[in-house]
């Protein structure tokens, strides 16, 4: 065994101390987690929670209502990435309104969303712009790109939203988190270190198992101090000043607002929209969408679950109704939602 990855795994099997509660706020940690088999070493006294880190899971249903107006209303052809298709709506899902005959591609990029519409100059064609920092700037670029293209038939429907408000409305709701890696890589640390300045603590982690050891046992020995704390475990990728060509290019395309964000509401300047040089190609203004706000199934706990309230198996549709093949909520559809990785790795 790696000797770091030893003594990681002996810090965190030999914690004595009080109950310690770190958010995994990135999905692909949680699966990684899960995956790993890091939960089996885990003593009773840290307990691993799941926060609001999957982007399909956080956006609300009134977007996918949205989006289904869009392809079935508007006409549109709507492109999206596959783990959104099946998202329930209020009524129906995105994969409910192809079989009612709404135009719904799946595409692996912004970008092929663009070839669609130069391909297609006779259809209207919207992409389905969601995700954090990490994915933002890629639909930047689409948009730039559909923009020195000269083409009028693209928009996008965005749901982009930024982390950092997002830890503020989280506050108390864990004693460290586990910083995703991917989204900081773009961000930096600062935000991390303005957090740690208001009683904040927690990391920033990879996704390998010494990673993700370290980045646990780190948290543990840094609590003991009863201090907030701030670290950056994944050096090797997350730089300090993070990605300045990212941020430049959402910077010049996008502007901040406020967001709805499932289970938690709307947190004030946590989305991002179309700046005023890019509106051409906002589809809520191209095609007057009224204001939707969705209605998700009383039921579903998602919600909770993203707030770090209750676990996955806590909700009475977990397993029965509400699978992978038959969701109920966000949180069992996406490849990074919790509900999923706990069906996944027979957890119940």
């Amino acid at each position: 065994m790696d000797d770091a990855i030893k003594k990681a795994r002996g810090i965190i099997e030999n914690y004595d101390g009080p109950k310690l509660r770190i958010m995994e706020v990135c999905g692909t940690h949680t699966h990684e987690i899960f995956r790993l088999g890091i939960r089996n070493i885990l003593p009773d006294n840290i307990e691993l929670i799941s926060g609001p880190g999957c982007p399909v899971c956080v956006t609300p249903v009134g977007y996918i209502d949205e989006a289904v107006m869009l392809a079935l209303e508007k006409g549109c052809t709507v492109c999206t990435f596959g783990d959104l298709i099946r998202v329930p709506g209020t009524k129906m899902s995105l994969a409910g309104a192809r079989a009612e005959g709404a135009d719904v591609k799946i595409v692996y990029a912004p970008q092929d969303a663009v070839t669609v519409a130069k391909e297609n100059p006779d259809k209207q064609v919207v992409f389905l712009a969601v995700g954090f920092e990490t994915t933002t700037p890629s639909a930047c670029l689409a948009v730039k790109k559909a923009r020195e293209q000269g083409l009028d038939n693209f928009s996008i429907l965005t749901a982009n939203k930024t982390m950092p408000n997002a830890y503020q409305a989280l506050k108390g709701s864990a004693d460290a988190f586990l910083y995703p890696g991917h989204v900081n890589a773009i961000t930096g640390e600062a935000d991390c270190r303005k957090l740690k300045d208001e009683g904040v603590s927690g990391v920033i982690a990879g996704f390998t198992a010494k990673e993700l050891l370290t980045a646990l046992a780190v948290i543990i020995e840094k609590s003991k101090t009863g201090e907030p704390f701030f670290v950056n475990c994944y050096p090797r990728v997350v730089r300090p000043e993070g990605n300045s060509a990212g941020r430049a290019i959402i910077e010049e395309v996008m502007e901040p607002c406020d967001s709805e964000w499932r289970g938690l509401g709307v947190i004030p300047d946590s989305g991002l929209k179309l700046r005023e040089d890019y509106r051409e190609f906002d589809a809520r203004l191209k095609y007057n969408l009224p204001e939707i706000h969705g209605k998700p199934n009383p039921a579903c706990r998602c919600g909770e679950v993203l707030q770090g309230k209750c676990r996955p198996v806590d909700c009475s549709l977990f397993g029965k109704v509400c699978t992978p093949q038959h969701p109920v909520g966000a949180c069992m559809v996406s490849n990074e939602g919790s509900c999923s990785a706990y069906f996944s790795y027979g957890i119940g």
